[in-house]
């Protein structure tokens, strides 16, 4: 990935790592792990190149139309939220 500055704050400290990302498009959800992003040293900021996001958006299409498989795939809890303000 190119070192660009935050747009957040303004830094040009980045680092780069791998993240667990979570691709979600209605109700249906990919968990993708070992996603490349370069996060901003000084506010913490993630990026994400576009080329990987698009990669992650296609494979979850695909795994929905049955065209590839998942690694795995894992239980997740869920939990709705209702406000009693």
């Amino acid at each position: 990935m190119k070192k660009v500055r935050c747009n957040f704050c303004g830094s040009d400290r980045y680092e780069e790592r791998k993240i667990e990302y979570l691709y979600s498009h209605k109700g249906k959800h990919l968990l993708v792990f070992d996603t490349p992003v370069e996060i901003c040293l000084n506010c913490g900021m993630v990026y994400y190149d576009g080329a990987v996001l698009k990669d992650i958006e296609r494979r979850f299409f695909a795994i929905q139309n049955k065209i590839e498989k998942p690694e795995h795939y894992i239980k997740m809890p869920a939990e709705v939220y209702v406000y009693h303000g």
